[in-house]
């Protein structure tokens, strides 16, 4: 969900083009992704390329292999919800499933990606109500947890700098609060080890 840009006229796709190769532009996504990321902010570089076992998935290869295309995210927690983290990703780059692909390869796939392996319940407890209210948040929104939130460029006409900022969508917005209830009815004796 959120924000994406659209040239009108051929002239405006080739001026947006250029920022986007040149990296002047700006974007900001948030993400709920599995597990308890233990940095407050870091930068994930890995070429990004297709799976050879899975043409539908990206693969994060190393970036001497010469496999893939140069993928830089940076990523900042903005929430803790000690099964999950709600991160802010900035891209250095914009590969084909870029965040998608660099999560899952920290080990913290996007909640509710099944492309990813975000649909399994891979952090937490074992017990039926926790089962429950995974599934709950499944059916709120069941969609990879994943939102554009700012996109800033140049205008190709006016050369006005453009900054722009979405709302979280009904259903991201009611994932995190959910996730707010679940860990203000927890202690934090519940989150060692994990």
């Amino acid at each position: 969900s959120g924000l994406l840009v659209v040239a009108k006229t051929p002239m405006a796709k080739t001026a947006l083009g250029k920022q986007f190769f040149n990296k002047t532009t700006h974007r900001s996504y948030n993400a709920l992704v599995w597990g308890n990321i233990v940095e407050d902010e870091g930068r994930i570089e890995g070429n990004i390329g297709r799976d050879p076992k899975n043409r539908l998935r990206m693969k994060v290869f190393d970036p001497d292999s010469g496999i893939g295309k140069t993928a830089v995210t940076h990523y900042k927690v903005l929430e803790r919800f000690g099964y999950t983290t709600l991160v802010q990703c900035v891209l250095e780059t914009g590969r084909t499933h870029q965040i998608r692909a660099h999560m899952k390869h920290i080990g913290h796939p996007l909640f509710m990606d099944e492309t990813y392996g975000g649909t399994e319940i891979l952090r937490g407890q074992r017990s039926s109500s926790y089962k429950a209210f995974i599934q709950n948040c499944f059916k709120l929104c069941p969609r990879q947890a994943l939102h554009a939130k700012t996109l800033g460029f140049v205008h190709p006409t006016t050369k006005q700098q453009m900054d722009f900022d979405s709302e979280w969508p009904e259903d991201f917005r009611q994932l995190i609060e959910k996730w707010r209830g679940f860990i203000a009815g927890t202690t934090q004796d519940t989150f060692k080890n994990i």
